[in-house]
């Protein structure tokens, strides 16, 4: 293991000396209470954060404009009524002894909170890629009271105990659409070419070094490369940055991309490899000198401490993997990184879900996240006899949260292995991580005092012989198999038995399923080679969003493999040497097709259920199980499970 001799050395700035070159960048969380102060789940959720021993914390985006919040749940510093919140976050960091940044944040056309409200913002009048409408267009007067308010905020910042101000001037928001083409196409001073469009984010650092004075640290995050077809590249931006600099800025966080670059890559998924993208920092150190914050998927402290090696940045910021495990730098220094919770960069409890389902953060393989404040830290007042039946995720999850209260569990999965459908799920192209998990997971379990037999049916003997007081049912799903004929036909099979390599692949492939198990299957098949991939599914559009960062992988592997994807299209029939599917205004005979591929879902497996419930044992049914359902559902109800056994 290496020492991590450059990750761990101290750094100034200004006169705030950070311990090590480890930066938790902002992230939001939803969390905040409905008129923008500060709640409890937010000082829960960053007091835990602020353990994981990083030299820099940067709380997620904070209003500096009631027009600009992203959400009513997001915090903001627009007026002094905030600052008693505030002054508590700082205060969590400092008392961990901690260091912590404010990011000022306007979100212009990117909140669809403000565009429902008509109240959004923008340098145009252009729509949002993603939430389809526009704002309206700044005048001058608007552009110099933005400006004010993100001086005004940084001074609260200041006044409320924050180390330092970061302005966010990434990721499509209000600075970066100044910068884009794409959101800019104004013909005044703040229009133009790209040293124009920088001068409203210019500005604003001005702003806050002016009311702030010269002694107080200011960060901006950028987009280095906007990359999107036609936006501006890092080329331009090595141009500006130095004007960033000369303004005020003391730090450049150099991120990439914005919520309308293709496959959410600002969220990058799990295809691509750590550190991808850290190079752009590189780019920005060529031009500045101050110090550079470099991100890409970063979840190894070594990996991390090789970028700080080669300069390719001055620091290191690593968002995902401080919700999925913010022990990390802690379990690395100490000698056993195996006990790390890696990010699976999923975007299921993070980005997907305060974007797309506008819910709370959270993650999908650590439930304790964005739940701080409701997860039990133990021991439980009572101790009970635990029975766990399945060992997929729901049922470890299960298992160790109730064996790390206390609990006397044991777990007993009927196969040889733990996992459940995490295991085919690690197979398709790129996902070998959820293995990888899972087996952190059981350890984890084992570690905090469950005890797991693998190759044991419970039956009713193993019931009376273990004498649960609680069980906890995780048995979970079947496959479906659809009512079509010909589905009995020799060369037709299941999905999972496929991708776990139990059955030989042909020539000409049709799935039946276009949701995430066919497209996995479609792209572990082409992956393999096969040329000739059809895939039918009912829905008239894809059930898999191509804006998240794996739906947007995936759709663009199998565009580029050529598989044919029908939407709003039924198989009739299957036949030995075709299938015969139904659009809306046609019937057609798919021809030659040698392999049907059944992926329609799964159907809950409970039956035990009225056997506990019989010898009146409490039991509580989790994960698939009680419904299909993704990872975060099983982890989720797991969790909740084992924290409420005492309840």
């Amino acid at each position: 293991m290496q020492d991590l001799k450059h990750l761990m050395q101290p750094i100034t700035i200004k006169k705030v000396e950070l311990k090590n070159r480890l930066v938790m960048p902002p992230m939001g969380t939803g969390l905040g209470n409905p008129d923008n102060t500060v709640s409890d789940a937010t000082l829960a959720y960053l007091r835990r954060r602020v353990q994981s021993g990083a030299g820099l914390y940067i709380t997620e985006v904070c209003s500096v404009h009631p027009k600009g919040s992203v959400s009513p749940s997001g915090i903001a510093a627009f007026d002094d009524a905030f600052i008693p919140g505030l002054t508590k976050m700082a205060q969590v960091a400092h008392d961990a002894g901690a260091k912590i940044a404010l990011q000022l944040h306007h979100a212009g056309r990117e909140s669809a909170f403000q565009l429902q409200r008509g109240t959004a913002l923008g340098p145009s009048a252009i729509a949002s890629y993603i939430y389809q409408a526009a704002p309206n267009e700044m005048t001058i007067d608007d552009i110099k009271e933005t400006i004010a308010a993100f001086g005004s905020a940084a001074v609260r910042a200041r006044e409320s105990g924050f180390d330092a101000v970061e302005l966010h001037g990434a990721h499509g928001y209000l600075l970066c659409q100044f910068m884009s083409i794409h959101s800019n196409q104004r013909t005044d001073e703040y229009g133009g070419d790209f040293k124009n469009r920088a001068r409203f984010a210019i500005e604003c650092i001005q702003e806050v070094r002016k009311q702030v004075g010269n002694d107080f640290p200011i960060s901006i995050r950028i987009s280095a490369d906007e990359i999107i077809t036609k936006g501006y590249t890092i080329e331009d931006m090595q141009e500006v940055a130095p004007l960033l600099e000369k303004a005020g800025a003391d730090i450049i966080h150099a991120s990439f991309g914005t919520h309308g670059s293709p496959g959410n890559i600002i969220q990058a998924g799990i295809e691509y490899p750590q550190g991808f993208n850290v190079g752009l920092a590189r780019k920005i150190k060529e031009v500045v000198n101050v110090p550079v914050i470099g991100v890409g998927r970063f979840t190894d402290p070594a990996l991390m401490d090789d970028a700080i090696a080669r300069g390719d940045a001055d620091m290191i910021a690593v968002a995902r993997q401080h919700l999925a495990d913010p022990d990390f730098l802690k379990n690395y220094l100490e000698g056993h990184p195996e006990d790390t919770f890696e990010c699976l960069a999923c975007n299921q409890g993070c980005i997907e879900r305060l974007i797309f389902e506008r819910q709370k953060l959270r993650c999908a393989i650590n439930p304790q996240t964005g739940q701080e404040t409701i997860c039990p830290v133990g021991p439980a007042p009572e101790k009970k006899k635990v029975m766990v039946v399945g060992g997929g995720p729901a049922g470890l999850t299960a298992a160790s949260e109730a064996a790390r209260l206390g609990h006397d569990v044991t777990l007993y999965e009927k196969t040889g292995q733990l996992g459940g459908q995490v295991l085919i799920a690690a197979l398709p192209p790129y996902k070998e991580p959820y293995a990888n998990w899972v087996n952190t997971l059981a350890n984890r379990a084992k570690k905090n005092g469950a005890r797991i037999e693998t190759g044991v049916e419970v039956s009713e003997a193993t019931l009376n012989a273990a004498a649960p007081e609680v069980v906890i049912l995780a048995t979970g799903g079947e496959n479906l198999t659809p009512n079509i004929d010909g589905v009995n036909l020799p060369h037709v099979y299941n999905a999972w038995d496929v991708i776990k390599g139990e059955t030989p692949v042909g020539k000409h492939i049709l799935i039946i399923g276009g949701g995430m198990v066919g497209m996995e299957t479609a792209d572990y098949l082409a992956a393999r080679g096969c040329e000739d991939l059809t895939l039918v599914e009912m829905l008239p559009t894809t059930p898999v969003n191509p804006y998240t960062a794996h739906g947007g992988g995936l759709h663009a592997r199998l565009q580029k493999a050529g598989c044919k994807m029908l939407f709003g299209t039924k198989v009739s029939k299957i036949e030995k040497d075709g299938v015969l599917v139904a659009s809306e205004d046609k019937e057609d005979k798919l021809a030659p097709v040698d392999q049907v591929i059944l992926a329609v879902g799964t159907r809950s497996k409970n039956e035990l259920k009225d056997v506990f419930e019989k010898k009146g044992i409490t039991c509580v049914v989790v994960g698939d199980a009680c419904q299909a359902g993704r990872i975060i559902e099983a982890t989720d109800s797991g969790a909740k499970a084992a924290w409420n056994i005492s309840k």
